[in-house]
């Protein structure tokens, strides 16, 4: 291990890899503040500069870009509540009530922190643990994927308030709905389409999470125009815009759920398939669960930890995925999957072998995500005033940039006028829920999952005989399940002990 590192280094920290880290953050960062597009889209167009560089060269510079985009992604999530990446949805629960509470600049800072600490700790254990991860992954099967899914999709009584896990499920369940319609992958028959060309290719991930945060988030604003109060409060909020302090008693309460999360994420990051945005679902609902019920009921609504956990998790899993593409050849996501194809084409072949018949490659990215973390956080710590000066822009101002900059955002994607009606449509009926108070983010969870979810239980299904035993047969399957059953009870069963403990201590005091 010593002497990779040693290789590593000297790979690393020569002046043109150097200059690759910091070009490479620079532009991930950029390019992930940019709501519609994301870690793919950057090192997409990464590929042609990374093809004309030796192999360590190009990789360093495609996952300086690729963190460097997980990284920026919470930027737009926690200003303007326009999340363009999956991984950052989580970002926007608590970072975007924080920035409206006139604390842009501490949110910024929080996620700088963890997103640091998440990525360097979970390089950490890179290098101490791959190889032996890379043989445990190996033994998850479909049905263990399907399990963890299910316990993914089941944490979305973290997102329901007090008597809302019924309206979170059903929100779910509609997210789940929303991921089927389509051409089905396994049989290649369009379904749920109503005979729309458009809709074969099914729904845009963008369109429904752009028009269910940022879009509805502008219509609400419009529906509801602030009262002379609340332009008191978004005065006093944009005076204090570039406050990034960070109290003593915050930073105790983030040291454990940076912890937590790093393990999490980077656990979650490893498993090909899972990626950062179930690892920060994950993080957001454990550590909800874990805070109690005072502080968990802050999550929502600006808590330091329900921020902290997300962008801790996202960027070790992040670096967790590498994982799986290095000492497999597996990618654990589509962005992996396109740094499989620079590998490959530099004729690279990501294995059990990599790091031992050509060390200087896998060793040079792993000490380069070091570097470039610390890279991200000198770049971006003396930019926050300036980048949370976004909220000091007038409403008047900014409602329009943000409907204009999320219709555009979504045509360009696809370049249909369609994307745009419906996502007028979605936006609509995303404000309708809103006033009703049902949560969004379980539709986005059970949308996002549900692909995966459909897929693992498909082939496990397949790989039984069309037989449900693989539920309780194969150990880890049941053991995930059960997890997923007790974090569903949980928080039904809670408000219920509670009860009947008030009632039995004042049973108590009246004899």
């Amino acid at each position: 291990m010593l002497d990779g590192i040693i290789i590593g280094l000297s790979t690393a920290v020569t002046p043109l890899n150097l200059l690759f880290v910091v070009v490479g953050c620079l532009v991930g960062t950029f390019i992930g503040m940019l709501p519609g597009l994301g870690p793919m889209s950057a090192i997409a167009l990464m590929i042609p500069i990374a093809a004309s560089l030796e192999p360590s060269a190009g990789i360093i510079l495609m996952a300086a870009v690729y963190y460097g985009a997980i990284f920026g992604g919470s930027t737009s999530s926690i200003l303007i509540n326009a999340p363009g990446v999956a991984s950052t949805v989580a970002t926007s629960f608590d970072g975007y009530p924080m920035a409206k509470a006139g604390k842009a600049g501490k949110a910024l800072a929080i996620a700088a922190y963890s997103s640091f600490s998440g990525g360097v700790i979970a390089a950490l254990f890179l290098i101490i643990a791959a190889p032996f991860l890379a043989s445990v992954s190996l033994s998850f099967q479909s049905t263990d994927y399907f399990a963890l899914m299910v316990l993914g999709l089941v944490s979305v009584a973290a997102f329901a308030g007090s008597g809302g896990v019924v309206k979170a499920l059903l929100m779910t369940v509609i997210g789940l709905m929303l991921s089927t319609v389509g051409t089905d992958q396994t049989q290649g028959i369009p379904r749920f389409t109503l005979g729309m060309i458009d809709l074969i290719d099914g729904i845009s991930f963008l369109l429904l999470v752009m028009a269910t945060f940022a879009l509805s988030e502008a219509l609400m604003a419009i529906l509801k125009p602030k009262n002379d109060e609340d332009r008191m409060k978004e005065k006093d909020a944009s005076e204090n815009l570039g406050s990034m302090a960070i109290s003593k008693k915050e930073v105790r309460e983030m040291v454990p759920v940076i912890g937590r999360s790093s393990i999490l994420g980077f656990l979650v990051g490893v498993l090909p398939g899972a990626g950062a945005t179930i690892a920060s679902f994950l993080a957001y609902g454990t550590e909800q669960r874990i805070a109690g019920s005072k502080k968990g009921a802050e999550f929502g609504k600006g808590s330091v930890r329900g921020l902290s956990a997300p962008e801790t998790a996202n960027n070790a899993a992040a670096t967790g995925s590498f994982v799986p593409l290095l000492t497999l050849g597996i990618p654990g996501s589509g962005t992996t999957a396109i740094m499989l194809g620079a590998l490959i084409g530099y004729g690279i072949q990501p294995g059990p072998r990599l790091y031992i018949d050509q060390p200087e490659v896998f060793w040079s990215v792993i000490v380069s995500m070091w570097i470039g973390n610390i890279v991200l956080l000198i770049l971006n710590l003396p930019l926050i005033p300036y980048i949370a000066r976004v909220l000091a822009i007038p409403s008047r101002f900014l409602l329009p940039f943000i409907l204009f900059f999320s219709l555009i955002g979504v045509y360009f994607v696809s370049f249909n006028t369609f994307d745009i009606q419906l996502m007028v449509i979605f936006a609509i009926a995303a404000v309708s829920l809103r006033l009703l108070d049902f949560p969004m983010a379980p539709m986005i969870l059970g949308f996002i999952l549900g692909g995966m979810m459909e897929e693992n239980l498909r082939r496990a299904l397949l790989i039984n005989n069309d037989s449900w035993a693989f539920l309780w047969e194969r150990q880890l399957t049941l053991v995930i399940l059960g997890l997923a059953v007790a974090a569903l009870i949980v928080p039904v069963i809670v408000p219920f002990i509670r009860r009947f403990k008030k009632q039995a201590e004042q049973a108590g005091d009246n004899e």
